[in-house]
């Protein structure tokens, strides 16, 4: 079974309403993200986010069309401390993350990015997410190649020039490997649609996607 997250077991029962789950948020318009190249060819592409618990990040993007399949895991640290419980003690370096595979005939790195800032994390909070606090739930976005680095950067700086966001946005451009989480994290959402956890802080994210960019939504899983 999953360990419990701590900082959830600090909210009453009562409390644990979809009208908690949505931090603080833009307050304009996302300005839409720079394009990258077209690719050379159809293959897969790959991203790597981290914006909290890794749960929510998964669950979001497995309902994002043009998404072929998300992992959970951990960025930034070493191999061996790739493991909940190491990952845990917030000394490790690892950020909870998700790995996405995806086409990029039909979404951009770009406007993958737009629904990460948009609506599935706060990226301006340094060091936590909702409930869930350390650098382990830090907001970072791990760049596959040098194009992603640059729109990366690029939409950051466009972001923070709009004054999108009442304060500075928070996200990192790092590098670090990828390593997948226990299977018990795998699909948590599509496996725990009931969870309080999930009910508390993700289920709007949801909502969310699908009220504000339908044209990304999907109501299946990848």
């Amino acid at each position: 079974m999953p360990m419990p997250k701590p900082a959830l077991l600090l909210i009453p029962l009562a409390a644990l309403g979809v009208a908690l789950a949505l931090p603080a948020r833009a307050t304009a318009p996302l300005p839409e993200p720079p394009a990258m190249p077209a690719p050379a060819d159809a293959r897969p592409q790959v991203a790597v986010l981290a914006g909290g618990c890794f749960w929510g990040m998964e669950g979001l993007f497995e309902h994002v069309r043009g998404v072929i399949s998300v992992r959970a895991g951990y960025a930034g640290g070493r191999a061996e401390t790739a493991n909940y419980p190491a990952v845990g003690t917030e000394t490790t370096g690892h950020a909870e993350s998700i790995r996405i595979t995806f086409d990029p005939r039909r979404i951009s790195y770009g406007q993958l990015l737009k629904i990460y800032f948009a609506v599935a994390h706060d990226p301006t909070q340094l060091n936590r997410q909702t409930p869930d606090e350390g650098p382990s739930y830090r907001s970072a976005i791990f760049p596959q190649n040098p194009a992603q680095r640059q729109v990366a950067s690029a939409y950051i700086a466009m972001l923070n020039q709009a004054h999108v966001f009442a304060r500075p946005i928070a996200t990192r451009i790092e590098n670090g490997t990828f390593y997948p989480a226990e299977d018990y994290h795998q699909h948590f959402m599509q496996r725990n649609p009931r969870h309080p956890y999930i009910l508390a802080w993700d289920v709007a994210k949801l909502a969310k996607l699908k009220a504000a960019y339908p044209q990304f939504y999907r109501e299946g899983w990848s």
